[in-house]
């Protein structure tokens, strides 16, 4: 599919299955600290997340739960049907809609805000992206143009219209431009990122000293320059060959196992929904 054709993006509704080439399985995930450092360093998006009085859907309160509920959004988003979509869209804005500036804010936002729902929806896609390549190597041309025009899905899961959607990959390089380039952390969001998200300050202390460094490494190594610039840092050419090889190494071992491998985790998210969503219980 060219990624210049006159179709809406998420015009099509293609087998699910076909979208399974596009997941990364589990290691992916490492590169999800990274995703939220780049969703958060757009302004709106930072103060909406640091001021957020949903206790319930607090990262630095909740991670696990957090963590539930993200991946559980890319599972539906990516894999799930329209009327699941549906049934999620409805759960995130009972919780969305408490999640706005208040007098006094230094930046005023609204998780409404399909802007800035198209900037995560980006900062996802970049992130699918990233996580592919390193792992697998570049896409070719079609599935790159296939794998644009289905990550629409990531904003029309929330409140983007799919018009918003840059129309293809080249637009899409001109919209992450223009917008990366207003990117701007400051101080209470920068230390949270660093202290919450980077040095993962919501766990204990034995898993901050198991894990600590090496989701340091991996947030940094995922990070575009200058989102990495923007938190201070370090980075340099043996840390990228590093984190390259054994992103590489990870790539092989998944790719020679069988499909489930790529599936995990979200296969295993979208199970509990659709299990929760039968039992009447809360989606997020």
């Amino acid at each position: 599919m060219s990624g210049s054709a006159s179709a809406k993006p998420d015009e099509r509704q293609p087998d699910p299955r076909e979208r399974h080439k596009y997941l990364a399985g589990p290691g992916a995930l490492l590169g999800g600290p990274a995703n939220v450092v780049m969703q958060l360093s757009l302004a709106p998006v930072g103060r909406g997340v640091v001021e957020s009085t949903v206790e319930s859907g607090r990262f630095d309160l909740h991670p696990r739960k957090r963590g539930r509920t993200t991946l559980t959004y890319l599972a539906v988003a990516m894999l799930g049907t329209d009327e699941e979509r549906e049934a999620y869209r409805a759960a995130t804005d009972s919780s969305h809609r408490h999640v706005r500036s208040r007098p006094g804010s230094p930046v005023k936002y609204n998780a409404f805000d399909p802007e800035l729902q198209r900037w995560v929806a980006a900062c996802i896609y970049r992130g699918v992206v990233d996580s592919l390549t390193f792992l697998y190597g570049p896409l070719g041309d079609e599935d790159a143009d296939e794998l644009y025009r289905e990550s629409a899905r990531f904003g029309t899961t929330l409140q983007m219209r799919p018009e918003m959607w840059p129309a293809d990959r080249s637009a899409f390089a001109e919209y992450w431009a223009s917008t990366s380039a207003l990117i701007c952390l400051d101080d209470e969001v920068k230390a949270y990122l660093l202290e919450q998200v980077v040095d993962l300050g919501p766990y204990n202390r034995l898993e901050q000293l198991l894990f600590r460094r090496v989701n340091r490494f991996f947030t940094t190594g995922f990070l575009p320059p200058r989102f990495r610039e923007e938190l201070g840092l370090r980075w340099g050419p043996g840390r990228q060959r590093a984190f390259e090889l054994v992103m590489r190494v990870i790539g092989t071992i998944t790719a020679a196992g069988p499909e489930s491998w790529r599936l995990y985790p979200l296969n295993r998210h979208l199970a509990d929904m659709r299990r929760r969503r039968a039992l009447g219980k809360p989606l997020v």
